[in-house]
């Protein structure tokens, strides 16, 4: 593949950098990230929002997905307002049920929960302490692990390949008598990548007969063939094997909260001692999720409109003069010719949000796709700054 820039030439190079600003050299190898060190020196989506004006345009910071829950899953939410008094049993036993009946699981191998935040940070708080380590990407999702320094565990994280991939092969030679968890977000964010399906699943094979291999396969659902990369079925035949899904992305539930994770009996049984499990969900979004599970035609949707602004994301940075990394999720991530904090900056005083990041010698922006509204909102503030 094709790699979206020279890295190593375009800050010497670029006539367009803003204000003179300099960007630290950071070192290719890789790194730990002790607990008394900061492991998240960017800010959250959920700062990133907080600070937004009233009149925000354009809300492309948090990956969320902009055309909302299916019809299917808002009538089943307003049917389930009556019986709201009830605790939702029922509901939950039969959404565990039909989730294992797809995956052809066990329904013992699977923890409900508000979300998949709960569950990574029970796994944070099951698998981290003090001497141990988890190994994980640079940069990758940082939650889990960000929680995990908290418990004094040490991070070790392993730079992406060429083509802004995680390198599972530099992240298993990173494996010591210490580690107790490979941390795998795919595909992976923030830069949107996806890792080959057989090579992912031959690595968990390999590595959970050595410690445990989590799997973070919050946006599996936007890939053509989910079914075809999930590791989920690699749970039935290692017990070191764990995987999270949501709802919050592609089933457009970030604020209804549903999520779970796939794992061996027993694990689901010590993760379950740091969570409320299904008992945190409320019983619309148990509701909603019964409801679009799997909607085939919904997801087509999605995909199609997410495919739409996708491509005109891409025509106006190539348009700009901006090259991006090829993603399989529904944000992108491109590099940046001036300071990150300074781009995100003037973004929202012009009500468009969005994230930064630095790697690789490079300041980059991830955006998240929205509505075309919303995509021409980001075009005509980036005109402004590009």
């Amino acid at each position: 593949m094709k790699k979206p820039i020279n890295r190593r030439n375009w800050l010497r190079s670029s006539a367009l950098l803003l204000g003179g600003i300099g960007l630290l050299p950071k070192a290719l190898s890789a790194i730990e990230i002790r607990s008394n060190a900061p492991f998240r020196p960017y800010e959250s989506d959920e700062s990133v929002l907080l600070d937004a004006p009233p009149a925000l345009k354009a809300r492309l910071s948090a990956n969320e997905n902009p055309f909302g829950p299916s019809v299917k899953a808002k009538k089943a939410m307003d049917e389930a307002v009556p019986t709201c008094y009830q605790y939702p049993f029922m509901h939950t036993r039969t959404l565990r049920q039909n989730i294992a009946d797809y995956e052809k699981i066990s329904p013992d191998n699977i923890l409900l929960s508000a979300g998949s935040s709960p569950l990574l940070l029970a796994a944070a708080m099951h698998y981290g302490r003090k001497g141990s380590n988890i190994i994980t990407g640079d940069p990758s999702y940082g939650d889990l692990t960000g929680k995990a320094a908290n418990f004094d565990t040490t991070i070790i994280q392993a730079p992406l390949t060429a083509d802004y991939k995680l390198d599972l092969k530099a992240m298993e030679e990173k494996i010591n008598r210490d580690t107790v968890m490979v941390y795998i977000c795919n595909p992976n964010n923030p830069t949107g990548t996806v890792l080959d399906a057989d090579e992912l699943k031959y690595f968990c094979t390999r590595v959970a007969k050595r410690t445990t291999v989590f799997v973070d396969e919050a946006y599996i659902d936007y890939l053509e063939d989910p079914d075809k990369s999930s590791v989920i079925a690699a749970v039935r035949n290692h017990d070191n094997v764990v995987v999270a899904r949501t709802f919050s992305k592609l089933y457009g539930f970030a604020g209804l909260r549903v999520g779970y994770v796939v794992a061996s009996e027993e694990t689901v049984t010590q993760l379950n001692k740091y969570t409320s499990g299904a008992f945190s969900i409320s019983a619309p979004a148990i509701s909603a999720a019964l409801a679009s599970y799997q909607d085939v035609e919904f997801r087509k949707d999605v995909i199609s409109k997410t495919d739409a602004s996708k491509s005109f994301l891409y025509g106006l940075l190539k348009k700009e003069g901006y090259d991006y990394i090829p993603s399989s999720t529904n944000f992108v991530m491109f590099p940046l010719k001036m300071d990150g904090r300074r781009f995100s900056e003037e973004m929202m005083k012009r009500g468009v949000s969005i994230r930064y990041w630095e790697f690789d010698e490079q300041q980059w922006c991830r955006v998240s796709l929205g509505k075309m509204e919303e995509m021409k909102a980001f075009e005509s503030a980036f005109h402004q700054l590009s």
